[in-house]
Protein backbone atom coordinates (compact mmCIF):
# COMPACT_ATOMS: atom_id res chain seq x y z
CA UNK A 1 0.00 0.00 0.00
CA UNK A 2 1.50 3.73 -1.02
CA UNK A 3 2.46 5.89 1.83
CA UNK A 4 0.45 9.44 1.85
CA UNK A 5 3.87 10.90 1.00
CA UNK A 6 4.24 9.13 -2.34
CA UNK A 7 0.44 9.41 -3.29
CA UNK A 8 0.64 13.23 -2.09
CA UNK A 9 3.30 13.35 -4.78
CA UNK A 10 1.21 11.40 -7.68
CA UNK A 11 -1.78 14.02 -6.96
CA UNK A 12 0.70 16.74 -7.59
CA UNK A 13 1.15 15.21 -10.62
CA UNK A 14 -2.39 14.66 -11.25
CA UNK A 15 -3.49 17.62 -10.44
CA UNK A 16 -3.58 19.80 -13.48
CA UNK A 17 -5.20 16.86 -15.63
CA UNK A 18 -8.25 16.82 -13.12
CA UNK A 19 -7.96 20.66 -13.36
CA UNK A 20 -8.25 20.29 -17.10
CA UNK A 21 -11.30 17.48 -17.19
CA UNK A 22 -14.26 19.45 -18.75
CA UNK A 23 -17.33 20.28 -16.13
CA UNK A 24 -19.13 17.31 -18.28
CA UNK A 25 -17.02 15.04 -16.84
CA UNK A 26 -16.81 15.73 -13.34
CA UNK A 27 -20.78 16.51 -13.18
CA UNK A 28 -20.89 12.45 -14.76
CA UNK A 29 -18.51 11.22 -12.34
CA UNK A 30 -21.29 13.05 -9.38
CA UNK A 31 -23.96 11.19 -11.26
CA UNK A 32 -22.09 7.96 -11.40
CA UNK A 33 -21.69 8.39 -7.41
CA UNK A 34 -25.63 9.64 -6.89
CA UNK A 35 -26.04 5.67 -8.39
CA UNK A 36 -24.17 3.82 -7.20
CA UNK A 37 -25.10 5.34 -3.33
CA UNK A 38 -28.70 3.74 -4.68
CA UNK A 39 -27.19 0.60 -5.52
CA UNK A 40 -25.15 -0.26 -2.58
CA UNK A 41 -27.28 1.01 -0.01
CA UNK A 42 -27.87 -2.59 1.82
CA UNK A 43 -23.69 -2.76 1.52
CA UNK A 44 -23.13 0.85 3.17
CA UNK A 45 -26.14 0.32 6.10
CA UNK A 46 -24.63 -2.88 7.28
CA UNK A 47 -20.89 -1.48 7.81
CA UNK A 48 -22.86 1.48 9.23
CA UNK A 49 -24.57 -0.48 11.65
CA UNK A 50 -21.57 -2.31 12.20
CA UNK A 51 -19.96 1.09 13.53
CA UNK A 52 -22.46 2.26 15.55
CA UNK A 53 -22.81 -1.48 17.48
CA UNK A 54 -18.57 -0.39 18.16
CA UNK A 55 -19.36 2.78 19.07
CA UNK A 56 -21.89 1.60 21.35
CA UNK A 57 -20.41 -0.70 23.04
CA UNK A 58 -17.08 1.45 23.68
CA UNK A 59 -19.60 4.08 25.54
CA UNK A 60 -19.52 6.87 23.00
CA UNK A 61 -22.03 9.71 24.38
CA UNK A 62 -25.64 9.66 22.58
CA UNK A 63 -25.20 13.10 20.58
CA UNK A 64 -21.89 11.53 19.20
CA UNK A 65 -23.66 8.44 18.05
CA UNK A 66 -26.54 10.23 16.64
CA UNK A 67 -23.38 11.84 14.17
CA UNK A 68 -22.12 8.16 13.38
CA UNK A 69 -25.48 6.89 11.78
CA UNK A 70 -25.83 6.56 8.30
CA UNK A 71 -29.42 5.67 7.15
CA UNK A 72 -32.20 6.45 4.70
CA UNK A 73 -32.44 9.82 5.55
CA UNK A 74 -28.56 10.70 5.51
CA UNK A 75 -28.90 8.60 2.35
CA UNK A 76 -31.45 10.69 0.54
CA UNK A 77 -29.95 13.78 1.69
CA UNK A 78 -26.58 12.63 0.13
CA UNK A 79 -28.21 11.30 -3.39
CA UNK A 80 -29.95 15.19 -3.19
CA UNK A 81 -26.79 16.94 -2.08
CA UNK A 82 -24.87 15.31 -5.52
CA UNK A 83 -27.57 16.33 -8.01
CA UNK A 84 -28.10 19.91 -6.59
CA UNK A 85 -24.15 20.19 -7.03
CA UNK A 86 -24.48 18.91 -10.45
CA UNK A 87 -26.86 21.72 -11.37
CA UNK A 88 -23.94 24.36 -9.99
CA UNK A 89 -21.90 26.56 -12.73
CA UNK A 90 -18.16 25.10 -13.38
CA UNK A 91 -16.49 27.37 -10.48
CA UNK A 92 -13.23 26.66 -12.67
CA UNK A 93 -12.40 28.59 -15.68
CA UNK A 94 -14.46 32.04 -14.45
CA UNK A 95 -12.74 34.99 -15.76
CA UNK A 96 -12.60 37.21 -12.99
CA UNK A 97 -10.87 40.26 -14.64
CA UNK A 98 -10.44 41.09 -18.06
CA UNK A 99 -7.91 43.88 -18.63
CA UNK A 100 -5.60 45.47 -21.59
CA UNK A 101 -2.94 46.74 -20.23
CA UNK A 102 -1.54 48.03 -23.58
CA UNK A 103 -3.11 47.45 -27.10
CA UNK A 104 -2.14 43.78 -27.85
CA UNK A 105 -1.27 43.18 -23.77
CA UNK A 106 -4.17 41.66 -22.55
CA UNK A 107 -4.59 40.75 -19.15
CA UNK A 108 -6.89 38.23 -17.69
CA UNK A 109 -7.37 36.72 -13.91
CA UNK A 110 -9.22 33.28 -13.77
CA UNK A 111 -10.43 30.68 -11.75
CA UNK A 112 -8.46 27.39 -11.05
CA UNK A 113 -8.33 24.67 -8.80
CA UNK A 114 -6.86 24.53 -5.26
CA UNK A 115 -4.97 21.83 -6.31
CA UNK A 116 -4.02 18.57 -3.59
CA UNK A 117 -6.63 19.25 -0.84
CA UNK A 118 -6.26 17.07 2.66
CA UNK A 119 -9.37 16.93 4.40
CA UNK A 120 -9.82 15.53 7.97
CA UNK A 121 -13.20 15.26 8.46
CA UNK A 122 -14.74 13.91 12.11
CA UNK A 123 -17.11 10.73 12.55
CA UNK A 124 -19.65 11.37 10.01
CA UNK A 125 -19.92 9.01 7.42
CA UNK A 126 -21.96 11.53 5.29
CA UNK A 127 -18.93 14.05 5.23
CA UNK A 128 -17.34 11.77 2.98
CA UNK A 129 -19.37 12.20 0.21
CA UNK A 130 -19.82 15.36 0.55
CA UNK A 131 -15.97 16.41 0.67
CA UNK A 132 -15.45 14.19 -2.05
CA UNK A 133 -18.28 15.38 -4.52
CA UNK A 134 -17.10 18.56 -3.92
CA UNK A 135 -13.38 18.15 -4.45
CA UNK A 136 -14.44 16.19 -8.15
CA UNK A 137 -16.68 19.34 -8.72
CA UNK A 138 -14.08 22.03 -8.04
CA UNK A 139 -11.04 19.56 -9.92
CA UNK A 140 -9.68 19.42 -7.14
CA UNK A 141 -7.49 16.14 -5.78
CA UNK A 142 -8.10 15.10 -2.35
CA UNK A 143 -7.00 12.68 0.58
CA UNK A 144 -9.32 12.08 3.12
CA UNK A 145 -9.51 10.70 6.19
CA UNK A 146 -12.55 10.13 8.28
CA UNK A 147 -13.34 9.60 11.86
CA UNK A 148 -12.15 6.00 12.87
CA UNK A 149 -15.20 6.03 14.91
CA UNK A 150 -16.98 4.81 11.17
CA UNK A 151 -13.94 3.28 9.51
CA UNK A 152 -16.22 0.33 7.92
CA UNK A 153 -18.92 2.62 6.67
CA UNK A 154 -15.99 5.36 4.97
CA UNK A 155 -13.93 2.12 3.83
CA UNK A 156 -17.33 0.88 2.21
CA UNK A 157 -18.50 4.96 0.90
CA UNK A 158 -14.68 5.52 -0.74
CA UNK A 159 -14.53 2.85 -2.90
CA UNK A 160 -18.35 3.03 -4.05
CA UNK A 161 -17.15 6.86 -4.76
CA UNK A 162 -13.71 6.02 -5.98
CA UNK A 163 -15.11 3.65 -8.38
CA UNK A 164 -17.82 6.02 -9.94
CA UNK A 165 -14.92 8.07 -10.43
CA UNK A 166 -12.47 6.24 -12.56
CA UNK A 167 -15.82 5.18 -14.30
CA UNK A 168 -15.96 8.95 -15.85
CA UNK A 169 -12.78 8.62 -17.01
CA UNK A 170 -11.11 11.25 -14.43
CA UNK A 171 -7.40 10.77 -13.45
CA UNK A 172 -6.75 7.26 -11.30
CA UNK A 173 -4.87 9.75 -8.38
CA UNK A 174 -7.70 12.04 -7.92
CA UNK A 175 -8.82 10.70 -4.78
CA UNK A 176 -7.23 9.06 -1.91
CA UNK A 177 -8.27 7.55 1.35
CA UNK A 178 -6.55 7.62 4.77
CA UNK A 179 -7.12 5.30 7.27
CA UNK A 180 -5.08 5.02 10.03
CA UNK A 181 -4.76 7.80 12.76
CA UNK A 182 -1.30 7.45 12.03
CA UNK A 183 -1.00 8.99 8.63
CA UNK A 184 -2.33 12.40 9.88
CA UNK A 185 1.28 12.89 11.56
CA UNK A 186 2.73 11.98 7.77
CA UNK A 187 -0.02 13.83 5.71
CA UNK A 188 0.77 16.77 7.61
CA UNK A 189 4.34 16.82 6.75
CA UNK A 190 3.53 16.59 2.80
CA UNK A 191 4.37 20.76 2.18
CA UNK A 192 6.00 20.24 -0.86
CA UNK A 193 2.64 18.46 -2.27
CA UNK A 194 -0.42 19.01 -0.36
CA UNK A 195 -1.72 22.65 -1.19
CA UNK A 196 -4.35 23.15 1.50
CA UNK A 197 -5.53 21.31 4.80
CA UNK A 198 -9.26 21.33 5.92
CA UNK A 199 -9.69 19.80 9.70
CA UNK A 200 -13.01 19.02 10.89
CA UNK A 201 -13.22 18.01 14.44
CA UNK A 202 -13.09 19.21 18.17
CA UNK A 203 -10.99 22.57 19.24
CA UNK A 204 -8.23 19.98 20.46
CA UNK A 205 -7.27 18.33 17.06
CA UNK A 206 -7.91 21.42 14.98
CA UNK A 207 -5.04 23.31 17.05
CA UNK A 208 -2.95 20.28 16.99
CA UNK A 209 -3.02 20.36 12.97
CA UNK A 210 -2.49 23.96 12.99
CA UNK A 211 0.51 23.78 15.04
CA UNK A 212 2.01 20.58 13.63
CA UNK A 213 2.14 21.23 9.70
CA UNK A 214 3.64 23.84 7.16
CA UNK A 215 0.60 23.56 4.94
CA UNK A 216 -1.60 26.20 4.83
CA UNK A 217 -4.67 25.46 6.82
CA UNK A 218 -8.22 26.73 6.74
CA UNK A 219 -10.96 26.10 9.14
CA UNK A 220 -12.83 26.13 12.65
CA UNK A 221 -10.96 25.12 15.94
CA UNK A 222 -14.84 25.57 17.81
CA UNK A 223 -18.04 26.86 16.89
CA UNK A 224 -19.23 28.70 20.28
CA UNK A 225 -22.30 30.59 18.90
CA UNK A 226 -24.87 33.04 20.34
CA UNK A 227 -28.17 34.07 20.16
CA UNK A 228 -28.99 37.47 21.52
CA UNK A 229 -32.89 37.86 22.21
CA UNK A 230 -33.33 42.51 22.29
CA UNK A 231 -35.68 44.24 24.42
CA UNK A 232 -37.62 44.04 21.01
CA UNK A 233 -37.76 40.05 20.56
CA UNK A 234 -40.98 39.10 19.48
CA UNK A 235 -41.06 36.19 22.09
CA UNK A 236 -43.36 33.82 19.51
CA UNK A 237 -40.95 34.24 16.83
CA UNK A 238 -37.89 34.30 19.16
CA UNK A 239 -38.18 31.41 21.56
CA UNK A 240 -38.60 28.17 18.30
CA UNK A 241 -35.87 30.18 16.41
CA UNK A 242 -34.38 29.21 20.38
CA UNK A 243 -35.50 25.78 20.63
CA UNK A 244 -34.27 25.15 17.41
CA UNK A 245 -30.85 26.55 17.33
CA UNK A 246 -30.03 24.42 20.94
CA UNK A 247 -32.28 20.71 19.81
CA UNK A 248 -32.13 20.59 15.99
CA UNK A 249 -28.63 19.23 16.41
CA UNK A 250 -26.91 19.99 19.18
CA UNK A 251 -23.47 18.17 18.45
CA UNK A 252 -23.38 20.44 15.31
CA UNK A 253 -20.68 23.64 15.59
CA UNK A 254 -23.34 25.89 14.29
CA UNK A 255 -25.61 24.96 17.49
CA UNK A 256 -26.32 27.69 19.60
CA UNK A 257 -24.18 27.88 22.90
CA UNK A 258 -25.26 30.90 24.41
CA UNK A 259 -28.09 32.97 25.22
CA UNK A 260 -27.96 36.31 25.97
CA UNK A 261 -30.87 38.21 26.87
CA UNK A 262 -31.82 42.06 27.56
CA UNK A 263 -32.29 43.20 31.06
CA UNK A 264 -35.37 45.05 29.81
CA UNK A 265 -37.17 41.97 28.94
CA UNK A 266 -35.86 39.14 30.62
CA UNK A 267 -38.17 38.80 33.65
CA UNK A 268 -41.36 37.73 31.10
CA UNK A 269 -39.04 36.28 28.43
CA UNK A 270 -36.41 34.34 30.21
CA UNK A 271 -38.80 32.07 31.70
CA UNK A 272 -40.39 31.68 28.70
CA UNK A 273 -37.42 30.29 27.00
CA UNK A 274 -36.38 28.65 29.94
CA UNK A 275 -39.55 26.67 29.73
CA UNK A 276 -39.03 25.91 25.98
CA UNK A 277 -35.58 24.54 26.55
CA UNK A 278 -35.98 22.31 29.73
CA UNK A 279 -39.31 21.18 27.61
CA UNK A 280 -37.09 19.88 25.20
CA UNK A 281 -34.16 18.62 27.72
CA UNK A 282 -31.88 20.99 27.65
CA UNK A 283 -29.82 21.86 30.50
CA UNK A 284 -29.53 25.25 31.37
CA UNK A 285 -26.40 26.91 32.35
CA UNK A 286 -26.09 30.68 33.63
CA UNK A 287 -25.16 33.39 35.38
CA UNK A 288 -25.83 34.08 39.13
CA UNK A 289 -28.06 36.91 37.97
CA UNK A 290 -29.93 34.65 35.38
CA UNK A 291 -30.26 31.71 38.11
CA UNK A 292 -31.93 34.14 40.68
CA UNK A 293 -34.39 35.21 37.71
CA UNK A 294 -35.53 31.67 36.92
CA UNK A 295 -35.90 30.73 40.66
CA UNK A 296 -37.92 34.18 41.18
CA UNK A 297 -40.33 32.71 38.48
CA UNK A 298 -40.23 29.34 39.69
CA UNK A 299 -40.90 30.60 42.73
CA UNK A 300 -44.30 32.58 41.70
CA UNK A 301 -45.26 30.26 39.63
CA UNK A 302 -44.18 32.55 36.22
CA UNK A 303 -42.09 29.00 34.79
CA UNK A 304 -46.22 27.45 34.18
CA UNK A 305 -48.05 30.11 33.34
CA UNK A 306 -44.80 30.32 30.24
CA UNK A 307 -45.01 26.77 29.40
CA UNK A 308 -48.90 26.44 29.51
CA UNK A 309 -50.56 30.10 28.74
CA UNK A 310 -53.95 30.46 30.14
CA UNK A 311 -53.55 27.82 33.13
CA UNK A 312 -53.52 29.16 36.40
CA UNK A 313 -50.38 29.56 37.63
CA UNK A 314 -51.49 29.48 41.65
CA UNK A 315 -52.54 25.88 40.92
CA UNK A 316 -51.34 22.98 42.65
CA UNK A 317 -49.19 21.02 40.42
CA UNK A 318 -48.13 17.60 41.29
CA UNK A 319 -43.95 17.05 42.57
CA UNK A 320 -43.13 15.52 39.21
CA UNK A 321 -43.81 18.98 37.52
CA UNK A 322 -42.69 20.57 39.59
CA UNK A 323 -39.11 18.95 38.97
CA UNK A 324 -39.25 20.03 35.44
CA UNK A 325 -39.07 23.81 36.42
CA UNK A 326 -36.66 25.56 34.70
CA UNK A 327 -34.15 26.26 37.08
CA UNK A 328 -29.85 27.24 37.01
CA UNK A 329 -28.58 24.69 39.29
CA UNK A 330 -25.75 25.59 41.95
CA UNK A 331 -23.59 23.72 40.25
CA UNK A 332 -24.50 24.77 36.84
CA UNK A 333 -23.62 29.03 37.94
CA UNK A 334 -20.68 30.15 35.75
CA UNK A 335 -17.86 32.48 35.92
CA UNK A 336 -17.05 34.72 33.26
CA UNK A 337 -14.16 32.41 31.96
CA UNK A 338 -16.84 29.84 31.37
CA UNK A 339 -18.63 31.04 28.66
CA UNK A 340 -15.71 30.22 26.23
CA UNK A 341 -17.41 26.96 26.39
CA UNK A 342 -18.41 24.30 23.70
CA UNK A 343 -20.96 21.88 24.68
CA UNK A 344 -22.02 19.96 21.56
CA UNK A 345 -24.70 19.05 23.76
CA UNK A 346 -28.18 19.38 24.99
CA UNK A 347 -26.73 22.30 27.27
CA UNK A 348 -26.68 26.29 27.00
CA UNK A 349 -25.04 29.16 28.75
CA UNK A 350 -27.30 32.40 29.76
CA UNK A 351 -26.72 35.69 30.49
CA UNK A 352 -28.80 38.62 30.65
CA UNK A 353 -27.05 42.17 29.11
CA UNK A 354 -28.38 45.20 29.28
CA UNK A 355 -28.15 46.42 25.63
CA UNK A 356 -27.19 45.12 21.85
CA UNK A 357 -23.68 46.90 22.77
CA UNK A 358 -23.12 44.84 25.63
CA UNK A 359 -24.39 41.57 23.76
CA UNK A 360 -21.58 42.44 21.15
CA UNK A 361 -19.09 42.93 23.07
CA UNK A 362 -19.55 39.64 24.59
CA UNK A 363 -19.96 37.73 21.77
CA UNK A 364 -16.71 39.20 20.01
CA UNK A 365 -14.80 38.39 23.10
CA UNK A 366 -16.36 34.87 23.79
CA UNK A 367 -17.37 33.77 20.47
CA UNK A 368 -15.57 31.72 18.10
CA UNK A 369 -16.46 33.71 15.09
CA UNK A 370 -18.71 30.83 13.90
CA UNK A 371 -22.35 32.10 13.90
CA UNK A 372 -24.60 34.62 16.01
CA UNK A 373 -27.60 35.85 15.79
CA UNK A 374 -29.82 38.32 17.07
CA UNK A 375 -33.68 38.51 17.30
CA UNK A 376 -35.52 41.63 17.52
CA UNK A 377 -38.16 43.73 15.69
CA UNK A 378 -35.89 46.83 15.47
CA UNK A 379 -34.12 47.55 12.57
CA UNK A 380 -31.47 49.57 14.06
CA UNK A 381 -30.70 47.22 16.29
CA UNK A 382 -30.51 44.85 13.89
CA UNK A 383 -28.23 46.93 11.64
CA UNK A 384 -25.52 47.65 14.46
CA UNK A 385 -25.52 44.09 15.80
CA UNK A 386 -24.55 43.06 12.25
CA UNK A 387 -22.25 45.51 11.52
CA UNK A 388 -20.47 45.32 14.40
CA UNK A 389 -20.66 41.25 15.32
CA UNK A 390 -17.07 40.03 13.77
CA UNK A 391 -17.98 36.40 12.58
CA UNK A 392 -18.68 34.90 9.66
CA UNK A 393 -22.30 34.41 9.96
CA UNK A 394 -24.75 36.79 11.37
CA UNK A 395 -28.29 36.26 11.41
CA UNK A 396 -31.78 38.10 12.43
CA UNK A 397 -34.52 36.31 13.70
CA UNK A 398 -33.43 32.69 12.48
CA UNK A 399 -31.88 29.69 13.55
CA UNK A 400 -27.99 29.32 13.53
CA UNK A 401 -28.05 26.19 12.20
CA UNK A 402 -28.84 27.43 8.67
CA UNK A 403 -24.93 28.18 8.37
CA UNK A 404 -24.41 25.08 6.48
CA UNK A 405 -23.10 24.78 2.62
CA UNK A 406 -26.48 22.95 1.74
CA UNK A 407 -28.61 25.27 3.01
CA UNK A 408 -27.00 28.07 1.27
CA UNK A 409 -27.49 26.51 -2.00
CA UNK A 410 -23.66 25.79 -2.32
CA UNK A 411 -24.61 22.03 -3.14
CA UNK A 412 -22.60 21.29 0.43
CA UNK A 413 -19.36 22.66 2.10
CA UNK A 414 -16.29 21.16 2.61
CA UNK A 415 -16.48 22.46 6.17
CA UNK A 416 -17.01 26.30 7.31
CA UNK A 417 -14.14 28.48 7.79
CA UNK A 418 -14.04 31.39 10.67
CA UNK A 419 -10.71 32.82 9.69
CA UNK A 420 -10.61 36.00 7.20
CA UNK A 421 -8.08 35.10 4.50
CA UNK A 422 -9.59 33.06 0.81
CA UNK A 423 -12.92 31.84 2.15
CA UNK A 424 -15.06 32.32 5.12
CA UNK A 425 -18.17 30.51 6.59
CA UNK A 426 -19.56 27.49 4.96
CA UNK A 427 -16.64 26.55 2.26
CA UNK A 428 -18.56 25.27 -1.30
CA UNK A 429 -17.37 25.28 -4.69
CA UNK A 430 -16.18 28.80 -4.89
CA UNK A 431 -13.78 28.48 -1.58
CA UNK A 432 -12.02 25.33 -3.05
CA UNK A 433 -11.09 27.84 -6.38
CA UNK A 434 -7.84 30.23 -6.09
CA UNK A 435 -7.11 31.89 -9.59
CA UNK A 436 -4.06 32.66 -11.62
CA UNK A 437 -3.21 35.37 -13.78
CA UNK A 438 -2.89 34.80 -17.71
CA UNK A 439 -1.32 37.57 -19.76
CA UNK A 440 -1.16 37.63 -23.12
CA UNK A 441 0.97 39.66 -25.38
CA UNK A 442 2.78 39.97 -28.98
CA UNK A 443 6.52 40.23 -28.22
CA UNK A 444 6.29 43.38 -25.94
CA UNK A 445 8.71 43.99 -23.17
CA UNK A 446 8.88 46.02 -19.98
CA UNK A 447 12.10 48.00 -21.22
CA UNK A 448 10.08 50.34 -23.60
CA UNK A 449 7.75 51.18 -20.88
CA UNK A 450 10.37 51.63 -18.74
CA UNK A 451 12.08 54.32 -20.67
CA UNK A 452 8.79 56.34 -21.85
CA UNK A 453 8.65 54.77 -25.28
CA UNK A 454 5.47 52.99 -24.47
CA UNK A 455 2.49 53.52 -22.05
CA UNK A 456 0.11 51.75 -20.15
CA UNK A 457 -3.67 52.34 -20.85
CA UNK A 458 -5.38 49.83 -18.53
CA UNK A 459 -8.82 49.57 -20.38
CA UNK A 460 -11.30 47.49 -19.13
CA UNK A 461 -12.64 44.71 -21.53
Amino acid sequence: MSSIREEARRMKLAAPHLAAAPIEQRNAALENIAKELEKHQVEIFQANALDLQEAMEEGIAPAIQKRLKYDAVKMRDSIAGLRELEKLDDPVGQVLLERELDEGLVLRRVTVPIGVIGVIFEARPDAMVQVASLCIKSGNCAILKGGKETAGTNRALFEIIQKAVLEAGLPEHSLFQAQQHSEIDELLACDQDVDLLIPRGSNRFVRYIMEHTKIPVMGHSSGICHIYADEKADPEKAIPVIVDAKTQYPAACNAVETLLVNRQIAGKFLPKAASALAKAGVRLRGTKEAAELLERAADTGLWRAAANPGEDAETNHATEESAKRPRIAPEDIMDEEDFATEYNDLVISIRLVENVREAVEHINSFGSHHTDCILTEDDAAAEYFMQMVDSAGVYRNCSTRFADGYRYGFGAEVGISTGKLHARGPVGLDGLVTYKYRLVGGGQIVADYASGKKQFHHRDL
